[in-house]
């Protein structure tokens, strides 16, 4: 599956003015490599990938994530597999501590006892998508997923959706995730956090950002404050992080938005940048979040990639172009209109 692309008449003339060569890509674009990944392109140029069936080892948990994540300029803004957590992968929703299920990578934290490889590295699995899209001057995916435990238990299920648009004017462009997903295994079970098992300052666990290596040391900017480790478990309804890439002397600027109606907004935040970058809206930081049986729980982030070091200020602009993103339908009233388009009919 590809972008949109210009009408027959335009692309002749486009070929024509070219010399008969292939004119070149323009807008959005989405290509499928079945059965492994879904890569977004705009101009022609890679914006993201998004592994859903990863080829992981079950020590890291295996789950869709993005990687790269590359600038409209074309810096890349994430890392992968980096060697001192080979779990962190890009930006991956990740949770450490579902019950005694381990849907992060790696040890889990046991209170009293610290860090423990356990049997409990699970996976969360795609099933099947329901949208692809390129409709409307962006992409949108809707997918289906089930959280199966290490023994081979499926926990939950999940829908989950995400959305990319392009704003070329600020070189930035915006990822929208959302997910709900529903325990089906017949009793409570306790989201939380090694924070939660008794580790000061280690809430970690939702949608994780690991930044590039070069991004270590760079400013942490939200609403009221600017600054660095020191940010960690702050709660902010928007953090953005700036970062500086090796090889040129160019900055990017990622600003994460906690979704207004998101339970508990405004978040509280795990964020690094002295031993390396992360960010990550974190609602289960210090208080547990019961899953109860068949009752859905769910949450919506945007992110938004930019060029440059945009300061708070800027940053703030940022995170406005993403609320307005967070206001547009969901992926339940995109489902709706994908099938009613099927069926030939009119969404209501």
């Amino acid at each position: 599956m590809t972008t949109e692309q210009p009408d027959a008449e335009t692309a002749a003339q486009q070929a024509q003015s070219a010399g008969g060569a292939e004119p070149a890509a323009r807008g959005l674009g989405l290509v499928h490599e079945h059965d492994r990944s879904l890569r977004v392109t705009y101009g022609g140029a890679q914006l993201l990938r998004y592994v859903y069936r990863p080829w992981d080892a079950q020590l890291e948990s295996p789950r869709p994530y993005f990687h790269p994540l590359n600038t409209l300029g074309g810096d890349t803004v994430s890392l992968y597999r980096p060697h001192d957590h080979v779990w962190h992968k890009g930006i991956a929703w990740s949770l450490p501590n579902v019950g005694p299920a381990n849907f992060w990578g790696g040890p889990t934290y046991v209170r009293d006892r610290g860090y423990q490889q356990l049997p409990n590295d699970g996976s969360m699995s795609h099933t099947g998508f329901d949208l692809l899209s390129t409709a409307g001057g962006e992409v949108a995916v809707g997918e289906r997923l089930a959280w199966i435990t290490e023994q081979g238990e499926t926990w939950f299920t999940e829908r989950r959706g995400f959305r990319v648009c392009v704003d070329p004017a600020r070189s930035a462009w915006t990822l929208v995730f959302e997910t709900e997903f529903t325990n089906l295994t017949g009793e409570a079970l306790q989201i939380g956090s090694p924070t939660t098992e008794g580790r000061e300052n280690a809430g970690y666990g939702g949608l994780f950002w690991r930044g590039p290596r070069s991004f270590s040391g760079g400013r942490v900017y939200t609403p009221q404050q600017e600054g660095g480790d020191d940010m960690m478990g702050v709660r902010a309804p928007w953090m953005g992080f700036a970062g500086r890439h090796d090889e040129h002397d160019g900055s990017s600027t990622l600003v994460f938005v906690d979704a207004p109606d998101n339970s508990g907004h405004p978040v509280k935040w795990f964020v690094r940048t002295g031993i390396f970058a992360t960010v990550c809206p974190a609602p289960f930081f210090d208080e547990e979040v019961e899953a109860a049986p068949g009752v859905p729980l769910s949450y919506r982030y945007a992110v938004v990639i930019a060029d440059g070091d945009r300061e708070r200020e800027g940053s703030a602009e940022l995170a406005d172009l993403a609320l307005t993103e967070l206001g547009r339908p969901g992926l339940d009233a995109r489902d709706a209109e994908a099938q009613a388009a099927e069926a030939g009919v009119s969404a209501r």
